[in-house]
């Protein structure tokens, strides 16, 4: 083994041991976890120059967006092995609602919001059309698992029907927020054609075509794992179900779906499948997800300079505000006549917290060759920040001011 190895094995061993460590104290204090590995990315140094012989830096903009797409991936398909069915379906249409038309449209408003205000003050960037879509599109999603986090001392008092459309909304608007982004990114680079009718053209194929084969996939993998689980010990278990995974997403992508889409539909298939036992499922792949989250949040950490976060924070403080605006009224109109009374409403609105997909979305802009990708990253990272400390804290006291929160 090089020195060099040797030198990035221990470096990254050492700070996943330590985010590994933060994550648990955060359970204890009740915070989200990725508050504290973000700040411990934040606060790594990712240059190695003071190491002698090595050249800096520690993890690259390229590096940190494989890293951050494999994660995403595992992070949704654990996400879906865990989800009950029987429990999201009486609150799936009007979740994919607010997941799709709801996330599109904030997308859009968050686009000209961003068009209104002009040059990003500190970053020194005047916003085109395609940065303008971008920004909407990579704030656009929520993220279930920092607001269940927040939400742990009410856990089991609040009502499960609005438990149940937060995780289920959080699930399907991830792909909405990917294709677009990934629109925009083809809009900068010159792509004419990334416009118009082909847009809605692109969201479609990658929706019905991860939908399809995340189903496909699923239902051929819980037959190849419910013959083997008689046979195969929990480690055989989970490198079969970890190919199965590979194969589905890569081949999904190739063919022009959307491959977190196929994981989170895979997971689903498979985690509600009584041919397949869920338990040894979820505890094969448990470790893999959690590992796979303080890697993501590591790594946007460390590739961002805290001095582009700290200037950042003004135009992420105003983005934040338009976000809980447009929240707002989103959920207004699409929870219309769902059988949610005003308190729930309000809940769901403050619960539109943003986390893992806006960051992987900002690091693949950086490594790729967007003038202003290198920027993004900062502003995903402030805005997730601000929306954590400021909006998310918010969310027990007012579930409990709202009288939604039962007695414990």
């Amino acid at each position: 083994m090089s020195s060099t190895l040797a030198l990035m094995l221990a470096i990254f061993g050492a700070l996943l041991l330590v985010a590994a460590f933060l994550d648990q104290i955060a359970e204890r204090i009740r915070v989200p976890g990725i508050l504290l590995v973000l700040l411990l990315g934040l606060l790594t140094d990712n240059s190695i120059q003071a190491v002698p012989g090595q050249p800096p830096p520690l993890l690259s903009l390229y590096q940190a967006d494989q890293v951050a797409q494999v994660a995403l991936v595992l992070v949704l398909f654990f996400g879906g092995l865990t989800t009950n069915w029987a429990q999201i379906r009486p609150v799936l249409a009007p979740a994919v609602r607010l997941a799709t038309l709801g996330s599109g449209l904030t997308a859009l408003l968050m686009m000209v919001l961003v068009l209104l205000l002009g040059t990003i003050p500190g970053l020194q960037i005047t916003p085109t059309l395609p940065l303008a879509l971008f920004v909407g599109a990579m704030l656009c999603s929520t993220d279930a698992s920092a607001v269940i986090a927040l939400l742990r001392p009410l856990a089991g008092r609040l009502p499960a029907r609005l438990v149940n459309l937060i995780e289920c909304e959080s699930a399907f608007n991830d792909p909405v927020a990917v294709v677009l982004s990934g629109v925009a990114m083809a809009m900068a680079s010159g792509n004419e054609s990334a416009t118009g009718a082909s847009l809605v053209i692109e969201v479609l194929r990658q929706f019905l075509l991860g939908g399809l084969l995340g189903f496909l996939g699923g239902s051929v993998a819980q037959q190849v794992l419910a013959q083997r689980n008689r046979q195969a010990g929990n480690a055989q278990l989970a490198v079969l179900s970890l190919a199965v995974l590979a194969l589905l997403v890569g081949a999904t992508q190739l063919l022009g779906g959307s491959g977190i889409l196929a994981a989170y539909v895979a997971g689903l298939v498979l985690g509600n499948s009584a041919q397949c036992d869920r338990g040894l499922l979820e505890e094969a792949h448990g470790g893999f997800a959690k590992m796979a989250e303080l890697l993501l949040f590591l790594c946007m950490g460390l590739v961002v300079d805290p001095d582009q976060a700290v200037l950042a924070i003004g135009w992420a403080l105003v983005l934040l505000v338009g976000l809980q605006l447009v929240r707002w009224l989103m959920v207004q109109s699409m929870l219309w006549r769902a059988g949610f009374d005003r308190a729930e409403q309000l809940l769901i609105t403050l619960a539109g917290l943003r986390g893992a997909v806006p960051i992987a979305i900002a690091i693949q802009a950086a490594a790729g060759s967007t003038p202003w990708g290198r920027a993004m990253p900062a502003l995903a990272l402030a805005v997730v920040l601000l929306g954590l400390l400021l909006q998310g804290f918010a969310l027990v006291p007012t579930a409990r001011r709202l009288g939604l929160a039962s007695p414990g």
